[in-house]
C-alpha cells in the first residue's frame, strides 16, 4: 500500500501511535490517506474518519485493499464515539488527528481553499452548509472583523472587514486576495502576506474548527482503552493552543501558580499522562515539503481514569 501522499510527521506520529497487528486505531481526519496507510501497514485495523465527501469516495479502493481492516466513515470527528460505538468498533488502541485543510483541499482550485488558485469562494470542507461567498457578501461588517480578528490575530481586521463590505459582491479567491492586499497595503517585496491568514480565518469560522478540534479531543479522550495513544499534528498557534491546554488540564500537569493564581487542585484523576515535549519537522521534512514549516505535533497516553466531564470547557 504505497502512499501518494505522504503526511506531515509521518514516521513521528507512527512512533507515537506504535500500532500493531490485532489493535484497532482511528484516524480522525481521512484525507489522502497517508496516516491510515502507514497504520495498515502495521497490521492494525483502522476506523478513518472524513466529512469530506470527495476524500472519503477518493478512499474506496484503499477500503477494498485493506481485506476488511479499514473502515471509512464520512462524519465529522466530533461524531467519533457515538459513530465508533454504533459500529460496535470502540474502545480503539489508537487515535491521530491532522488538524485544518488537507494539501488535497488547497490544491483544489474549485474549493476555494487556496489564495493563490482562481476559483470560487467556496472554503466548504463537508460540501454542505453556507459558502464563503454567501456569508462575505451577507455579513456585515462588524461580524467579518470579529472573525478575522480573532481567527486570524490580525489587528488591522476592522480595516479588511470595511474594505470587503466596499467591494462586494465578492465571487471568487482571487477578487478576496486582491482586497486583503490593497487594504494592508501589501507589496511583493513584503516579509509576509496578509492575505492566508484572512483565508484561514474565514475557513475557520464556516467549518467551525476550533469547536470540532474540542469536541474531537473529548471525543478520543472518550473512545481511548487505557494505554492508549492520542497523536494531533496542528498548524497554527490557535489549534496548538487547544490542544496543549486540553493535555495539560487532562494530565494535572498545569503551571504552577502564584499569588495572582494560586494553584487549584485537579477536578478529577488525570485522564491522561503528562505529555512530552512538542514535536517539530526538521529542516530535511521542511526541505521537501513547505507547507510543515508551520506542524506541531503533540502526543498523549491514555490512562485508567475515567473521562473527564465536557461541562464549563469550550473554545478560547
Amino acid at each position: 500500500m504505497k502512499a501518494a501522499h505522504i503526511p506531515v510527521l509521518c514516521d513521528e506520529v507512527i512512533a507515537a501511535l506504535a500500532p500493531a497487528p490485532g489493535e484497532r486505531h482511528v484516524d480522525a481526519t481521512f484525507g489522502a490517506g497517508g496516516y491510515t496507510r502507514a497504520i495498515l501497514e502495521r497490521g492494525a485495523e483502522v476506523a478513518a474518519f472524513d466529512r469530506d465527501p470527495l476524500a472519503v469516495e477518493g478512499g474506496h479502493a484503499l477500503v477494498q485493499q485493506s481485506g476488511g481492516r479499514l473502515t471509512l466513515i464520512e462524519a465529522p470527528f466530533s461524531a467519533m464515539e457515538s459513530e465508533l460505538r454504533a459500529r460496535d468498533l470502540a474502545p480503539v488502541d489508537g487515535v491521530t488527528m491532522d488538524i485544518g485543510v488537507s494539501s488535497m483541499q488547497l490544491d483544489q482550485a474549485e474549493r476555494g481553499f487556496s489564495y493563490t488558485l482562481d476559483g470560487p469562494l467556496d472554503m466548504r470542507m463537508s460540501r454542505s452548509g453556507m459558502t464563503a461567498e454567501e456569508w462575505l457578501n451577507g455579513a456585515d461588517e462588524a461580524e467579518i472583523a470579529d472573525v478575522i480578528h480573532r481567527y486570524a490575530e490580525e489587528p488591522r481586521a476592522r480595516r479588511v472587514a470595511r474594505a470587503i463590505v466596499f467591494a462586494r459582491p465578492l465571487s471568487k479567491t482571487t477578487e478576496l486576495t486582491n482586497v486583503v492586499r490593497k487594504a494592508l497595503k501589501y507589496r511583493e517585496h513584503d516579509k509576509k502576506d496578509p492575505a492566508p491568514r484572512v483565508f484561514q480565518a474565514i475557513r475557520i469560522h464556516l467549518n467551525r474548527e476550533l469547536d470540532e478540534l474540542v469536541e474531537g479531543l473529548r471525543a478520543a479522550e472518550r473512545v481511548l482503552k487505557p494505554g492508549g495513544r492520542l497523536a494531533v499534528v496542528t498548524f497554527h498557534s490557535l489549534e496548538d493552543r487547544l490542544v496543549k491546554r486540553f493535555l495539560r488540564e487532562r494530565s494535572g500537569s498545569e503551571p504552577a501558580g502564584s499569588r495572582h493564581r494560586p494553584v487549584s487542585a485537579p477536578a478529577q484523576a488525570p485522564s491522561f499522562a503528562p505529555p512530552p515535549r512538542a514535536v517539530r519537522p526538521g529542516e530535511d521534512e521542511i526541505s521537501r515539503n513547505g507547507r510543515s514549516r508551520s506542524a506541531t505535533l503533540r502526543v498523549a497516553w491514555r490512562t485508567a481514569a475515567e473521562a473527564w466531564p465536557s461541562k464549563g470547557e469550550g473554545v478560547a
